[in-house]
């Protein structure tokens, strides 16, 4: 098992901080800094949750316990709600709220859930896309654990909202004719934007929707009363999942993950 000190002294690193740097944000000395990633001494106890909350890690992580006995959904659901992401109202609901995912450590676990979770679905596919926004970070990091993690080697694309200087609306791989893909985004609601997205990409390149995978579905109605995933499921013979669900997360309380 890696030490602390080592741990601090990679997140540090890849952060771009220098020891002083990183000793200012926590209002100690540079000497402190160096000590704990010379094993020459440990972090307060106190101080254990700043460094975790600064690098954007769990306290497991960050004592190097990777969590091996959750699921990848606990590990998600625990992750989210690290994170900021998901929170709880007064009332005992809650909400998602993506753009709380702001780290390269966010962003690497959460590309390995989307990864596992197409392993353990079976999924099918051709080629990865992302839809604007958060989409496109969470397919690039989903491409990127698929082949770092399971070695699969797979076509990645994300369509532009706007074309470039040549005319062209896709930023990497160009589907071909008969093409399965799977698309990646963060929530499903209505379905509306999705919509025009998969429309056009289907009529000019005739490519096949083998699944649309999200965090959540936020279960919007339509003007007909049909739900965003219903739609686009039955409209492109797509599966439309979502890796979270409300019963994942009272599980995740049930048995104080989180």
């Amino acid at each position: 098992m890696v030490s602390i000190g080592k741990n601090i002294k990679r997140l540090r690193m890849s952060k771009g901080d220098t020891q002083e740097q990183f000793a200012e944000k926590l209002h100690i000395s540079g000497q402190a800094v160096s000590k704990w990633e010379n094993d020459a001494a440990l972090p307060d106890i106190s101080l254990i949750p700043l460094i975790s909350d600064y690098f954007g890690v769990t306290i497991d992580e960050l004592f190097d316990h990777k969590l091996n006995s959750y699921t990848y959904k606990e590990r998600f659901v625990k992750l989210m709600y690290d994170s900021g992401v998901l929170v709880f109202k007064d009332d005992g609901g809650y909400y998602i709220n993506s753009e709380n995912f702001s780290t390269n450590a966010h962003i690497a676990k959460i590309g390995e859930c989307f990864a596992d979770f197409i392993r353990d679905n079976n999924i099918e596919f051709d080629a990865i896309m992302g839809v604007a926004y958060h989409g496109v970070t969470f397919s690039i990091a989903t491409a990127c654990a698929l082949h770092q993690k399971y070695g699969t080697t797979a076509a990645y694309f994300h369509d532009r909202k706007s074309p470039d200087s040549r005319g062209r609306m896709l930023c990497g791989y160009t589907p071909e004719n008969g093409d399965r893909i799977i698309v990646i985004d963060d929530m499903i609601g209505s379905g509306d934007s999705l919509d025009a997205r998969l429309e056009s990409m289907c009529s000019k390149y005739g490519v096949k929707v083998s699944a649309v995978i999200v965090i959540a579905d936020a279960g919007s109605l339509r003007s007909n009363g049909v739900n965003g995933s219903e739609y686009i499921r039955k409209k492109y013979g797509a599966k439309v999942l979502s890796i979270i669900s409300d019963e994942d997360i009272q599980l995740a309380i049930d048995n104080r993950i989180i």
